[in-house]
């Protein structure tokens, strides 16, 4: 009698790592501009094949195992191969780089793309039914990327294309990073200063919820780059009328309508979720603290805003996530950021300098995104204490 496959994800997740086998592991190129030629995992380095291959076969095997311990080598194996993977591709770059030309540039392949991406939904899944707490969830999941940081970190992968790009545009990078946080935080801060209270005015007025929110709903439904053109000509015409305020930096283009725009988009997740979180609170709980002599003052910051909270979270962390992607089409009016080094690529046809704009936007919207997944984890802990 065949034997029943208990993880039928990992097992799917294995055959299309097998798949991803026909697809170049890196791709080597005569110089930044041109696409190069696609290179399969032993044409770059003999060795690697059978870790991979050993691999594969440890995680199908495992995928019929049932128990905590197969959950748990899943795991060690997967980060370990995802490892192993980023590795091997900064050796492959290595070797190509020694014996071709110095502009010669060696960028990881669409199928160690695949692969990588593969080890973390299998380390993911792995993780998800280890355990249900989401504190040990999050502690999990963060220290999959201590190696892969120390690797990164240790030089080894200086030789890809794309850390060389970074190390010729190190400055740039920089100010990219320090402009996009900016819109950020820019952005954060005026949203909870307008967001909340408009929450809490539809809240403590129900008649007004309609018209706001028709509002909110149709600033939302606006193409962000129609949006951010149509800032323009009223900015720019107010800065004509009062020059003082270009003396504080205000203008047409540039920050000043990425953050009115980005503020606005936010609006409408920020008072849905007050709206939401405080409608949650059940009257039998407000009415208790009444009767124990509790002022309106005391309901709301002891009673309704610790219960609200978890929803005005995840509404935050919407929004934080929304304004870290869109923050690069801002780049468009001259607000910065990694936008800038997006489209800079784009328009002169360098996949690197593309790259070296999208791959730290979507760490920053991870760790943004990380960094609200512990504070609800700790809130939810904290509560069922």
């Amino acid at each position: 009698m065949p034997k029943t496959c208990h993880n039928r994800v990992l097992l799917l997740l294995a055959f299309v790592g097998l798949a991803a086998c026909a697809l170049p592991f890196v791709n080597f190129a005569p110089n930044r501009l041109m696409s190069g030629e696609g290179l399969s995992v032993w044409q770059v380095w003999a060795i690697s094949p059978l870790p991979l291959a050993l691999a594969l076969v440890g995680v199908t095997v495992l995928s019929f195992c049932a128990g905590r311990v197969p959950l748990i080598l899943t795991l060690m194996v997967c980060e370990l191969l995802f490892v192993l993977l980023a590795w091997s591709a900064g050796l492959a770059a290595t070797h190509l780089a020694t014996a071709e030309t110095p502009l010669a540039r060696t960028s990881t392949g669409s199928g160690l793309w695949l692969w990588m991406a593969l080890c973390l939904l299998a380390c993911s899944d792995a993780i998800r039914r280890l355990t249900t707490r989401p504190v040990w969830r999050w502690l999990l999941n963060a220290q999959i990327w201590i190696l892969p940081l120390a690797l990164l970190f240790s030089g080894e992968l200086n030789t890809l294309s794309l850390l060389k790009e970074y190390a010729n545009r190190q400055e740039v990078f920089n100010d990219a990073l320090a402009q996009h946080l900016t819109i950020l935080f820019g952005t954060l801060v005026p949203a909870l200063l307008i967001g909340v209270p408009i929450g809490l005015w539809c809240y403590r007025h129900p008649t007004r919820q309609g018209p706001v929110f028709t509002v909110l709903n149709v600033i939302q439904t606006i193409p962000s780059v129609a949006l951010f053109g149509l800032l323009i000509a009223p900015l720019a015409g107010l800065v004509k009328s009062f020059p003082a305020l270009a003396a504080i930096g205000i203008a047409g283009t540039g920050l000043t309508p990425a953050l009115i725009a980005l503020v606005l988009y936010a609006l409408l997740p920020l008072a849905r979720g007050v709206l939401a979180g405080l409608s949650q609170v059940s009257p039998e709980v407000l009415e208790s603290a009444s009767a124990m002599g509790m002022s309106a003052s005391q309901r709301f910051w002891k009673i309704q805003l610790p219960l609200a909270l978890p929803l005005l979270l995840r509404s935050l962390r919407v929004v934080a996530v929304q304004t870290v992607g869109m923050a690069v089409i801002a780049a468009l009016i001259g607000a910065g950021g990694f936008g800038a080094l997006v489209f800079q690529g784009l328009l002169s046809s360098a996949l690197d300098l593309v790259l070296l704009g999208v791959i730290p936007t979507i760490a920053l919207a991870v760790v943004v995104d990380a960094l609200f997944a512990l504070w609800l984890a700790l809130l939810k802990g904290k509560n069922n204490d």
